[in-house]
C-alpha cells in the first residue's frame, strides 16, 4: 500500500477523508465527477440544512385532500386528509392561512391578529383545526398547506388545498357605554349606544340592575326594543349597578361592564309637629279602606286559583296516556329550580374526559366515559362551560339541559345529567360516534341505498313528531343539528335556539335566492331522487304553512314508501317533463359560483375558474372528460354536476318553449 486515498468514481462520494470507502449516491442524487465529497440532488429534489449526506434527496409534499369545513356562527372547524405524497420525509406538518374576502369581488386580505386558532395555526401535526372570533356574515378563504423540511426550497400552490365559506350570524358585541339622565327620588332614565359589532338586527336589549350593597343575584330585569328605558320604583338615596346587553336572532351578547348611578335624596317637607284630629281620622279611614281592598283581592285570587287548578286537572285527565307537555324552563322564577327538576346531578368522579372533539358556544365539547354506580360504563359527549363565566352565562348554558331532560325518545339526543356543584360545569349526553348528519353524508357520499336514506328521514321525522306532540318548537332543524350514532340512528340535537320568545312569535330566516322563491322557484330534485320523495319535499316547501304536511303525516308518508320499495324506483329524472316549480321559475344565476353553491359543490369553485368555465352557458356542453381534467374525479360528484347541467339545459328549453305563441 502506498498510503494514498482511493478516489471515488462518478456516482459515488466520500464525505470525509477518514471514511472507510466510497459510498454510492443516495436515492434521487448524483455525482458528475471523480473524487466527489457529496452528491447533488436531482431536479425537483432537495436536502434540508440538517439532512446528512447519506440521506436520499426529498421533495415537498403534495396538497392535503378532502378538506371539509363546518361553520358554527363565527367559528369554523376545518378537517382534512393527509397528502397522497409526503415527499419521502417523516417531518410532515400543516400551516393554516386565513384570508378575509370582500363579497362579490376577488379582493382578499390576511385575517387580523384577533382571530384565534385551536390548537395552533402553524406546525400542526393533527389534521383538524378550529378557528374562532371571526366576523359574522363575512366571506373567508382558508388554505391548508402541507409542509416538510424542504418545502421552503420550492413553495407552490400545489402543496395547499383551500375552501371559501361564509360565517353565520352571531351574538352582538358588548354595549360599551351606559349613561343616565332625569334622575329623581324613585326613577332614572338610562340610554346607551348600539354595540360596535351588532352582527345582525338588534331585536331587544336587556337591562339588569341591583342595589350596590345587595347580593348581585338579587337582581331585576327590564327589556326594551329601544336604546333607552326608564327604571322605576327605586329606593331614594341609593346606589344601583346596571348592566346592559343586546340580543339578535343568534342570541344574547355579553353584559356590559357595570355602571353605577344613585337616586336623589328624600325631600319630604314637614307640615306640622302635631297632626290635627281631622288628619288622623282621614288616615285611619284610609287604612281601613286599603285593608278591605286587600281582603277582597285575596279572596278573588284564591277563587281563581281553585278554578284554574280544577281546569288544569281536567285538562291533564283529557291528555292521551303517556303524552307529556313541554315546560319552558325560562318561565321559572328561579332557573336553577328547572335545572334541578329536569336534569340529574352527576358526581365528577364518575366522569372521565378523554379528548376534545369540537368547540361549542360556551366552551369545549369532549368525548369521554361515564360510569354510574351499579351501571355499565358508557361513552358520552361532554359540553363544558369555559372559565370566567358569569352567572347568567351559566344559566344560559345549563338551560339546554333543562330542555333536553324533558325528552325521552329514540330519535332525540338523550341527557345523562349535569355537573353544577363544581368546575368545570358540564352537560353530559349520549355519544354519537358519527357526528353531525351533514358531515357524515359528505364523507360517505353515494354509499347508502335509497331505502337507508328514507329510513334516516323517517327517524328524524319521528323525533320531530314527538317534539310536536309535546307542544315544543325546535326552530333550528337542519342536518348540522342531527347527530348520527354507530348504528346509523339519527337524533335531533342542539336545542339552544329553540325558545319561543313572546315578542318574536314568528322566527324569520333570510336567504340570497329569496326573490326566486317568492316567484315559485324550488330546488330541483337531487341526483337519482325518487319522484315520490321529491313530491314530499315540494309539499313541505308550500308557501302557506297550513298547506304543508304535519310531522305525523310525514312519518306516515315515509312509512308507506318504506313498506312499498317499488314506489322509490321511479326517479324525478324519469318524468316526461321537468316539474314546473323547479324549472319554470329557475333563478337567473349570474355565476358558476352561485350554481355550485346551490348544488352543494362549492368546493370546486377554483377548479371551474382555473379551467375557464366562468358562465353557466360555458358549462352546458360539459362532459366526464372535462370534469376529470379539472381534477374532479369522484364519480358521485361527476354525476351530480352533470345531472344539474341537464336540469339547467332542460330548464332553458322549458322557458324557451313557454315563449312560443300558441
Amino acid at each position: 500500500m502506498d498510503g494514498r486515498i482511493k478516489v471515488c468514481k462518478v456516482g459515488y462520494y466520500r464525505s470525509l477523508s477518514s471514511d472507510d470507502g466510497c459510498r454510492k449516491c443516495p436515492l434521487h442524487s448524483y455525482s458528475m465527477k471523480d473524487g466527489a465529497t457529496s452528491c447533488d440532488c436531482d431536479k425537483g429534489y432537495y436536502r434540508s440544512e440538517t439532512d446528512p449526506a447519506a440521506m436520499p434527496c426529498t421533495r415537498p409534499p403534495s396538497a392535503p385532500h378532502n378538506l371539509i369545513s363546518n361553520v358554527n356562527e363565527t367559528s369554523v372547524l376545518l378537517e382534512w386528509s393527509p397528502p397522497l405524497s409526503s415527499g419521502g420525509r417523516q417531518d410532515l406538518t400543516y400551516n393554516v392561512v386565513c384570508k378575509q374576502c370582500v363579497r362579490d369581488t376577488q379582493r382578499c386580505t390576511p385575517c387580523g391578529d384577533d382571530v384565534r386558532y385551536s390548537p395552533q395555526r402553524l406546525s400542526l401535526r393533527s389534521t383538524r383545526v378550529s378557528v374562532h372570533q371571526l366576523q359574522a356574515h363575512t366571506n373567508y378563504t382558508f388554505q391548508i398547506w402541507a409542509v416538510n423540511g424542504v418545502s421552503k426550497h420550492n413553495p407552490s400552490l400545489e402543496q395547499a388545498v383551500s375552501v371559501t365559506l361564509t360565517t353565520n350570524q352571531a351574538a352582538p358585541s358588548k354595549v360599551m357605554m351606559v349613561q343616565s339622565k332625569d334622575i329623581t327620588r324613585h326613577t332614572l332614565s338610562l340610554f346607551w349606544d348600539e354595540p360596535e359589532k351588532p352582527n345582525g338586527v338588534i331585536l331587544e336589549y336587556e337591562v339588569k340592575y341591583y342595589e350596590k350593597d345587595q347580593n348581585e343575584r338579587s337582581y331585576r330585569i327590564v327589556k326594551t326594543t329601544s336604546r333607552s328605558t326608564d327604571i322605576k320604583d327605586l329606593t331614594p338615596l341609593t346606589s344601583y349597578v346596571f348592566h346592559v346587553r343586546a340580543r339578535t336572532a343568534a342570541g344574547y351578547g355579553e353584559f356590559s361592564a357595570p355602571f353605577e348611578f344613585s337616586t336623589n335624596t328624600v325631600a319630604a317637607p314637614v307640615v306640622g309637629a302635631v297632626m290635627s284630629s281631622a288628619v288622623l281620622l282621614l288616615l285611619v279611614a284610609g287604612c281601613v279602606v286599603v285593608l278591605l281592598l286587600i281582603l277582597i283581592i285575596t279572596f278573588i285570587i284564591t277563587k281563581r286559583r281553585t278554578k284554574y287548578s280544577k281546569t288544569k286537572q281536567t285538562e291533564e285527565k283529557n291528555l292521551q296516556p303517556g303524552v307529556r307537555i313541554y315546560v319552558d324552563p325560562f318561565t321559572y322564577e328561579d332557573p336553577n329550580q328547572a335545572i334541578r327538576e329536569f336534569a340529574k346531578e352527576i358526581n365528577t368522579s364518575c366522569i372521565k374526559i378523554e379528548k376534545v372533539i369540537g368547540i361549542g358556544e360556551f366552551g369545549e365539547v369532549c368525548s369521554g366515559r361515564l360510569k354510574l354506580p351499579g351501571k355499565r360504563e358508557i361513552c358520552v359527549a361532554i359540553k363544558t362551560l369555559k372559565a370566567g363565566f358569569t352567572e347568567q352565562q351559566r344559566l344560559d348554558f345549563l338551560s339546554e339541559a333543562s330542555v333536553i331532560g324533558q325528552f325521552d325518545h329514540p330519535n332525540i339526543i338523550h341527557l345523562e345529567g349535569v355537573v353544577t356543584k363544581c368546575k368545570p360545569v358540564m352537560i353530559i349526553t349520549e355519544y354519537m360516534e358519527n357526528g353531525s348528519l351533514d358531515m357524515f353524508l359528505r364523507k360517505n357520499d353515494g354509499r347508502f341505498t335509497v331505502i337507508q336514506l328514507v329510513g334516516i328521514l323517517r327517524g328524524i321525522a319521528s323525533g320531530m313528531k314527538y317534539l310536536s306532540d309535546m307542544s315544543y318548537v325546535h326552530r333550528d332543524l337542519a342536518a348540522r343539528n342531527i347527530l348520527v350514532n354507530s348504528n346509523l340512528v339519527c337524533k335531533v340535537s342542539d336545542f339552544g335556539m329553540s325558545r319561543v320568545l313572546e315578542d318574536e312569535p314568528e322566527g324569520a330566516y333570510t336567504t340570497r335566492v329569496i326573490k326566486a322563491i317568492e316567484e315559485g322557484y324550488r330546488l330541483p330534485p337531487p341526483m337519482e331522487c325518487p319522484l315520490a320523495l321529491h313530491q314530499l319535499m315540494l309539499e313541505c316547501w308550500m308557501r302557506e304553512r297550513a298547506d304543508r304536511p304535519k310531522f305525523s303525516q310525514i312519518v306516515n308518508m315515509l312509512d308507506k314508501l318504506i313498506r312499498n320499495p317499488a314506489t322509490l324506483k321511479r326517479t324525478a329524472g324519469d318524468a316526461s317533463r321537468p316539474h314546473p316549480s323547479t324549472l319554470h321559475h329557475a333563478p337567473s344565476l349570474g355565476s358558476v359560483d352561485e350554481w355550485l353553491r346551490i348544488i352543494g359543490l362549492e368546493q370546486y369553485r377554483e377548479n371551474f375558474s382555473s379551467a375557464g368555465f366562468c358562465s353557466l352557458e360555458s358549462v352546458l356542453p360539459m362532459s366526464h372528460e372535462d370534469l376529470a381534467k379539472m381534477g374532479i374525479s369522484c364519480s358521485a360528484h361527476q354525476r351530480k354536476i352533470l345531472s344539474s347541467v341537464q336540469e339547467l339545459l332542460s330548464g332553458m328549453h322549458h322557458r324557451q318553449d313557454a315563449k312560443v305563441p300558441v
